[in-house]
């Protein structure tokens, strides 16, 4: 008699689980091409970020830009950039969960 723990179960979920890794690899490089846009104050202030969170490219408006008020100008690129990786974190973590079925992984 052959004892065997687990029998073909352990080597299915270790194929299932080189599938969900080849899965959020593939994800991880879609999401660098896909991008969200924020602004602030307005629309004076407009920001993309891609899914690695990286600022793609900021838009200033020109009466955004009061030499007297350089703080105002300051706040509102740091609201728009925030939010913006805000929203790019929220879009990973959505298209993450549909491989991921809602797991938790860490470092993704």
């Amino acid at each position: 008699m052959k004892f065997n723990p687990g029998g073909g179960s352990m080597n299915k979920m270790i194929k299932q689980a080189k599938q969900v890794q080849e899965q959020i690899v593939k994800m991880q490089e879609e999401l660098k091409e896909r991008e969200v846009e924020t602004s602030a104050g307005g629309g004076a202030i407009t920001v993309r970020i891609n899914g690695k969170q990286e600022l793609m490219a900021i838009k200033i408006k020109p009466e955004a830009v009061d030499p007297d008020d350089i703080e105002m100008l300051e706040d509102l690129v740091i609201a728009a950039v925030n939010e913006g990786i805000r929203q790019s974190q929220e879009m990973v973590s959505t298209e993450m969960a549909k491989i991921t079925g809602g797991f938790n992984i860490p470092g993704l």
